[in-house]
């Protein structure tokens, strides 16, 4: 199959996304396509999909003409498409979500179970996925959530199947084993595109690349002429820095410490603190509790025993409410479920954290929630329409961007950042990294949590490496490199 897109053009209000883009994809080839967030990448492929439709240019199959209005007709044609936020129904099980839209049925016109529940079976083992079709979809990880949408797109037999961050919360193993079937694809002749932030994994598997900026495309050739270093300077328009961050540190008094907490499950007898400006990493490996940990710190999740003192005093929170008002703030690592809410627009979910401090009488105050919002915007080169758009309206990273900006606006004394560049795009990054040390500097205590070790070295002063629940050890200062946090994060000392 040949994809041919001819001069595409969308643009939502007065916002130009794509501006008289061309696009090509042959049978058997990995292309990459680039560019930071917001350039355009995930609405060229939402055209693509039969999610949006163009404003004007024109889509060709094999030399045919063609225009989808809906994601079933993009189907039809043979186009797969894995979104970056996952489109599965938790209250279904996995066999059942493997067939939306195309559900097996008897005879008799009732859903034929068995042979979905037998249909999922057989293409997990063929993918050496070790899940039970029969669980429902709510009690997987997120990494499993996207092992899943890449099955239901391979077994549709798809001829171009487009992939839009398919390994964000995948461990090193299962990116393997993604890398291993899109390769065997290619094999079959099956055309994809790849769409990811990791460079790196963009010269591992792709073949091609395309980048786009500011919804121009600015750059194309093959993989194999390139580097991460001149990838990373067509998608921001200059050379993107690698080198550790360095900042004179000022640290202030103890702000926040921890002793003994406990989960049933997750994580056992955690002791830290933190003091006001210092910039403390969390890493290991997916399955490590870091998230869970911080967020019980929170008041999001319970714990059977464990002490917090806030600024030296012993803190008792019944709930996330009380957490923030004692100046605790936490940006959670699943976005699409934790973090925004898809029914309310760009304003409201940046200032919903702060609509008590700037209401009267259960009137908010929202001349006053814009005029903070400006200054956050800025800050964060925040691309986006109106205020009132909707939040689902920008691309992923610029929605992080806004739940960014509702955490700082409500002025935190310990802000934890959990997965802060998940699905962040390279230049946005180092924004988000300036962020990071400018608020380090004006005090506020700042926990990364991250599973890229180069991230955590970058911007934290030290590191904890947590292992099966456990905080298997610390490292900092030249300690603090890819091999010790490596090492102690598979459990060894």
């Amino acid at each position: 199959m040949i994809i041919e897109m001819k001069n595409i053009r969308k643009s939502f209000g007065s916002n130009d996304v794509l501006k008289d883009i061309s696009f090509t994809l042959k049978g058997g080839e990995i292309c990459a396509l680039l560019g930071e967030n917001g350039a355009g990448k995930s609405t060229l492929m939402n055209i693509l999909g039969g999610v949006l439709p163009m404003d004007s240019g024109s889509l060709h199959i094999d030399g045919k003409q063609m225009a989808f209005s809906t994601p079933a007709e993009s189907q039809a044609a043979g186009i797969a498409f894995i979104h970056q936020e996952l489109n599965l129904i938790n209250d279904l099980p996995i066999y059942e979500n493997m067939f939306l839209g195309r559900e097996l049925k008897t005879k008799t016109g009732s859903l034929d179970l068995a042979k979905m529940y037998k249909e999922t079976e057989a293409i997990f083992k063929e993918m050496n996925v070790n899940l039970d079709p029969g669980m429902y979809v709510r009690d997987l990880d997120t990494s499993y959530k996207q092992i899943v949408e890449i099955c239901r797109a391979l077994m549709t037999k798809a001829s171009i199947i487009i992939m839009d961050e398919p390994t964000t919360s995948l461990t090193d193993q299962e990116i393997k084993r993604v890398f291993a079937m899109m390769k065997m694809l290619k094999d079959q002749n099956v055309g994809i595109i790849f769409i990811s932030h990791k460079l790196n994994e963009v010269l591992e598997v792709c073949t091609r690349y395309v980048v786009l900026r500011d919804g121009n495309l600015v750059a194309e050739g093959n993989v194999s002429e390139v580097t991460t270093n001149d990838l990373a300077r067509f998608m921001v328009g200059f050379d993107v820095r690698t080198e550790p961050l360095v900042r004179e540190k000022k640290l202030g008094p103890e702000v926040l410490r921890v002793e003994g907490f406990t989960s049933n499950q997750t994580f056992r007898d955690i002791h830290f603190s933190i003091k006001a400006g210092e910039i403390v990493g969390v890493t290991g490996l997916l399955g490590d509790g870091r998230s869970e940990l911080f967020q019980s710190i929170f008041g999001a999740k319970k714990r059977i025993s464990g002490k917090i003192y806030v600024n030296g005093k012993k803190a008792t929170f019944k709930n996330t409410t009380q957490v923030i008002k004692e100046g605790i703030a936490y940006l959670p690592n699943n976005r699409k479920e934790n973090a925004i809410i898809k029914d309310m627009n760009i304003i409201e979910n940046a200032s919903i954290a702060t609509w008590p401090r700037f209401s009267k009488r259960g009137v908010i105050n929202e001349r006053k929630h814009q005029e903070i919002f400006a200054k956050q915007r800025k800050a964060l080169s925040l691309k986006m329409g109106e205020l009132t758009d909707s939040i689902t309206s920008l691309s992923g990273g610029n929605q992080q961007k806004v739940v960014l900006a509702k955490w700082l606006a409500a002025d935190p004394k310990v802000l934890i950042l959990d997965n802060p560049t998940q699905g962040v795009d390279v230049g946005a990054k180092e924004d988000i990294y300036d962020i990071i040390l400018k608020l380090a500097d004006e005090n506020i205590a700042i926990i990364v949590l991250s599973s890229e070790a180069p991230e955590i070295i970058r911007v934290c002063d030290r590191a904890i490496v947590m292992y099966h629940g456990v905080i298997q050890g610390e490292v900092a200062g030249e300690a603090m490199n890819e091999h010790n946090i490596m090492n102690l994060a598979t459990g060894g000392q």
